[in-house]
């Protein structure tokens, strides 16, 4: 069954839309593909983009839209700044009574089936439509959005080179909406090794794997922040490396931990922001470092993470 409790989808993440000031900005996309997931797709391409810039997806929580969360999250802004195509994917109440991206439902997260193929769909679309660099692909996302990008980093491990995964879960941790609770809060403990099977066993990839940014609040009563270091064992496995870090420091102020290759090459790093709960951190203004606008679930900690992101992935 596809539709998520009223309960259930509160717990996830009851977001509701931030102000859509862009919103005209945005174009929905129809005849992306097959789209087996029946999801919508926006997209903000910036006037006079050149082929060759790099694709991101940004994944809304439950009950927001495509544009409230590109907007309040920073991403719009971002795109126009950095020159990069945004894709919007967005939940139906068709799919999910409180339009939350069905992560836990093992038809919507299999490679090539349910709302995982159609959001990669829409990345091929986006990179035939722009002449994107298809080798500069990033996703994204906030809770169930959150939980979503960890999908889509695991089925199609070949289409994304990073993400960023904010108070989300890690991937194969549930496989129905009782089991979502517990993943949730308190969250499962599993072996790297255990955790790090569950993405190996999604897909015949054998690497290079994505690169991994979690960003978490430690009071986060919603998605326990013990999820964080269960997506750093789960990812650091994937990657061969250990799950202890090579080096640490802060952004903004809040405790930052790189886990690095022997190379120095940063493959996973968290960023735990200290005292706040469940949402997205966002720091409104005009500086350079700054993006987002304020309201339920975006939260300004005075630090962006899109922004932070977005320079971490070279965009």
């Amino acid at each position: 069954m596809r539709l998520f409790s009223l309960a259930a989808a509160v717990l996830l993440a009851a977001v509701v839309s931030a102000p859509t000031a862009s919103a005209a900005e945005l174009r929905e996309v129809t005849g992306f593909g097959s789209n087996p997931g029946a999801l919508r797709m926006f997209e903000y391409v910036p006037d006079g983009l050149p082929e060759g810039r790099p694709v991101v997806v940004a994944m809304h929580g439950c009950t927001q839209d495509a544009a409230g969360y590109g907007t309040g999250a920073g991403w719009v802004e971002l795109a126009e700044r950095a020159q990069f195509t945004l894709v919007l994917p967005q939940q139906e109440q068709l799919n999910n009574a409180n339009r939350c991206f069905n992560w836990f439902q093992a038809g919507d997260t299999a490679r090539g089936s349910g709302e995982a193929e159609s959001i990669a769909q829409m990345v091929q679309h986006a990179l035939g439509e722009t002449g994107g660099d298809p080798a500069r692909v990033y996703a994204t996302g906030l809770s169930a959005g959150g939980a979503m990008t960890a999908v889509m980093l695991a089925a199609y491990p070949d289409v994304f080179a990073g993400g960023g995964i904010v108070a989300g879960v890690p991937f194969g941790c549930a496989t129905s909406v009782v089991d979502a609770f517990t993943c949730m809060n308190p969250g499962k403990d599993r072996t790297p090794e255990q955790w790090g099977e569950a993405v190996r066993g999604a897909s015949s990839h054998q690497g290079p794997w994505p690169t991994l940014s979690v960003w978490h609040g430690t009071t986060d009563s919603t998605v326990a922040p013990a999820n964080q270091r269960e997506l750093v064992e789960q990812w650091t496995d994937v990657h061969g490396i250990p799950a202890t870090p090579t080096s640490t420091d802060t952004i903004a102020g809040y405790p930052h931990e790189v886990y690095a290759d022997s190379s120095g090459r940063t493959l996973v790093e968290t960023v735990a922001i200290t005292g706040m709960g469940h949402g997205q951190p966002i720091d409104p203004g005009s500086g350079e470092e700054q993006c987002g606008q304020a309201g339920a679930y975006l939260l300004d900690v005075d630090v962006c993470a899109a922004w932070h992101l977005s320079e971490s992935w070279g965009l």
